[in-house]
């Protein structure tokens, strides 16, 4: 068995990386003190991605991504540019324990939603360059977006006007499914071949006081699965054929802390087996994610990236704990029908995990040289 020439690739990644301190002082000499100008800090921006890209190729991966330098958050950046769309800053909320959590932002859908400007192309370009410059003709580009479901589940049917949608089906769903695929077009004919779904309400929905308060809003935790795996198939109708479109489930990644728990048990029917997409990167890095059993729904053609190596702190995973976790995975779904990758980002916002740069670097050469020795060399 070898690795494979498509994504997902047996060793792969989410897509965020830390960033440089240089560009944490770009971005607040810009943001905060108004004292550089918005050309100023995309120049350094393109420095730190094509550093990134480099530091991608460095360590063996074959998807590359820009390491979502140009974001704050990995969702509001993306949705608020939709017609129709409003965000509001999360707010940080520190627990008992002294640790911080990101309280999830406010988004609402004020009109018919829309795609009004393309959002990821100019970004894409600037990727593809760097990749392209770099000559090795089995690295691919990879563009990460928050999950369209993000725009129903943070709010209901409270977060959406009823001025605009007096029902949601099919006439939400529809329009949210065209303006998606209007994005993938427009990466596509930029040369895109390759793109990820962030999603975090699919992970939520296995966890009760997620799936309690998903009762307070309205919703049915138990439909909403099946409602989502048919709203995202309708993305999925309407993609570029060519294209890999993938999904990861999040269980909250801000400062090394999570906001979810569960067993997929309660997703996976609709996730592994209803949804159309290509691809899933599921979190598998500690209890909190369960057991390999609901990867039995998987279907045929379709691949499941194992996350088994944590983001959100810096002590090395050992290979032989990976290789076995593989084995016990194997168990439930075809090894050829999987892959291996951190569990989530290593910096979703710009804050990034409480984790070191050679920490960074070390899970995934551990991700690369681990995949290589169950998948075998290309």
């Amino acid at each position: 068995m070898s690795l494979r020439s498509t994504p997902p690739f047996r060793a792969d990644h989410v897509g965020s990386f830390l960033r440089p301190a240089y560009l944490l002082e770009a971005r607040d000499a810009y943001f905060q003190r108004k004292a550089i100008s918005a050309e100023q800090l995309r120049e350094v921006e393109d420095r730190a991605i094509a550093e990134i890209v480099q530091f991608q190729r460095d360590v063996g991966l074959q998807s590359i991504t820009d390491g979502e330098f140009r974001r704050t958050y990995f969702h509001i950046d993306f949705l608020e540019q939709l017609g129709g769309v409003k965000t509001d800053i999360p707010v940080t909320v520190r627990r008992a324990d002294g640790s911080e959590e990101l309280a999830p932002p406010v988004i609402r859908v004020i009109d018919r939603v829309r795609h009004v400007r393309d959002i990821q192309r100019a970004d894409f370009d600037y990727l593809q360059a760097q990749v392209q410059a770099s000559g090795d003709p089995a690295l691919m580009p990879k563009v990460t977006i928050p999950s369209p479901t993000m725009l129903h589940f943070r709010g209901g049917r409270a977060g959406i006007s009823r001025e605009a949608y007096p029902e949601l089906d099919p006439a939400f769903y529809d329009d949210v499914a065209q303006a998606y695929a209007d994005e993938l077009h427009s990466l596509y004919a930029a040369g895109c071949r390759y793109v990820q779904m962030d999603d975090t309400n699919l992970a939520y929905l296995c966890d009760e006081k997620m799936r309690e308060a998903a009762r307070q809003r309205g919703d049915d935790p138990n439909e909403l699965p099946h409602r989502y795996a048919q709203f995202i198939n309708k993305v999925v109708e309407r993609k570029p054929s060519g294209m890999t479109l993938a999904m990861h489930l999040c269980r909250g990644n801000f400062k090394s802390t999570h906001a979810a728990s569960g067993n997929y048990e309660p997703v996976a029917e609709a996730l592994l087996s209803e949804m159309k997409l290509d691809a899933f990167f599921l979190e598998y890095d500690d209890d909190r994610s369960g057991d390999f059993r609901p990867l039995r729904f998987l279907g045929k053609g379709k691949v499941v990236v194992l996350g088994l190596v944590t983001t959100k702190f810096g002590q090395l995973e050992s290979k032989d704990t990976l290789k076995r976790r593989i084995d016990e995975a194997a168990r439930y779904a075809p090894l050829d029908q999987l892959c291996l990758s951190p569990q989530c980002g290593f910096s979703s916002t710009v804050h990034g995990n409480n984790i070191a740069v050679e920490d960074q670097r070390s899970k995934l050469r551990l991700v690369v040289e681990t995949a290589q020795e169950v998948w075998g060399q290309a």
